[in-house]
C-alpha cells in the first residue's frame, strides 16, 4: 500500500497526535470540536505545546513517513494561502512532487483541502514536524525542498512564498546560510554554487571538501533517508538532490584537479 492509502483514515490521525494527527482525523471525519484546539485533546493524542508524542501505528504503519508525508501537504496547503490563489503549475508540481496514484489524488486533495480552510497558522504543523524529526536534517530539507518544487512549479517564488518557507526553515532550525542554499539550489539562473552545496567557502581545503562531500553523500542517501522517515514516493526527489550534491563535487574536483 502507498503512503497515501496509510495516511487516509482515522486510526493514523488519532495515532499521530498533534495538530498533524488532527488534520487527519478531520479528514477522515473524525473532528472533534475544532481543530486548533486538536493540540491539547487527550482523544487526539495532543500534548499541549510539545507536538512529538505519537501511539502505537496498526497495521505496520511508520509514524514518520506519515508524519513527512501529511506535513509535506498540510505546509504545502499553509503556502498556497500566502499569495492567494493555487495555480494549475502548482498542482501538478504536487502531484509530481508526491508521486500519487489517480485513485488516491481525490483523498490527498481533500487533506490539502482541510489544511488549506483551516484557521490555523502554519506554525503549529511545522513545529510537530520538527520535533518528530529533530537532529535528522536531511529529513526536514527533504522537506523544506519539496515546499519549494510546488512553490517554483509557475516559474517563479513570490516573495511572500520565500518569506513563508524561510519563517518555516527557521522553526525547523535551520540557520540562513542553510536556508540560502536551498534557496540558490531552486532559484539561482546560473545554477547552484559548487562550494555553498557542500557548505563550505572557497577557501576549504581539499580534504575538508573531500569530507564533506562524503558526509553528505551519505545523510542524503535515498536508502539512509527512506530508513530514517522518507516515504518512497519522494525517491525521485532525494535522487535530484543526491545529483545536485555530486554535480557540485564534480565540479569543484575539476576546478581543482582533485583525484
Amino acid at each position: 500500500m502507498s503512503i497515501w492509502g496509510k495516511i487516509i483514515g482515522g486510526t493514523a490521525g488519532f495515532a499521530l497526535g498533534g495538530p498533524l494527527g488532527a488534520i487527519l482525523g478531520a479528514t477522515a471525519g473524525h473532528v472533534v470540536d475544532k481543530i486548533k484546539n486538536s493540540a491539547s485533546d487527550p482523544r487526539l493524542g495532543g500534548s499541549g505545546p510539545h507536538y512529538g508524542g505519537y501511539q502505537s501505528f496498526p497495521g505496520g504503519q511508520d509514524p514518520r513517513q506519515i508524519a513527512f508525508a501529511t506535513g509535506v501537504i498540510i505546509l504545502a496547503a499553509k503556502m498556497a494561502k500566502v499569495d492567494g490563489h493555487v495555480s494549475r503549475d502548482e498542482i501538478d508540481a504536487f502531484k509530481r512532487v508526491f508521486s500519487i496514484p489517480p485513485g488516491e489524488a481525490k483523498n490527498v486533495g481533500r487533506i490539502f483541502d482541510m489544511a488549506k480552510a483551516s484557521p490555523d497558522g502554519f506554525e503549529p504543523y511545522a513545529q510537530q514536524i520538527a520535533t518528530m524529526f529533530r537532529g535528522e536534517r536531511a529529513l526536514l530539507e527533504g522537506i523544506l525542498e519539496a515546499l519549494y518544487q510546488i512553490a517554483m512549479a509557475d516559474g517563479q517564488l513570490h516573495p511572500s512564498e520565500q518569506a513563508y518557507l524561510k519563517k518555516v526553515a527557521h522553526i525547523f532550525g535551520f540557520a540562513d546560510i542553510d536556508f540560502d542554499r536551498v534557496h540558490q539550489a531552486h532559484t539561482s539562473s546560473n545554477g547552484p554554487d559548487p562550494y555553498q552545496q557542500l557548505g563550505l567557502g572557497r577557501d576549504a581545503s581539499d580534504d575538508e571538501l573531500k569530507s564533506a562531500h562524503r558526509k553528505l553523500s551519505r545523510e542524503n542517501h535515498p536508502d539512509t533517508l527512506m530508513a530514517k522517515g522518507m516515504p518512497p514516493e519522494f525517491i525521485e526527489q532525494a535522487n535530484e538532490k543526491m545529483a545536485r550534491i555530486n554535480a557540485a563535487w564534480d565540479q569543484i574536483r575539476k576546478e581543482r584537479g582533485i583525484r
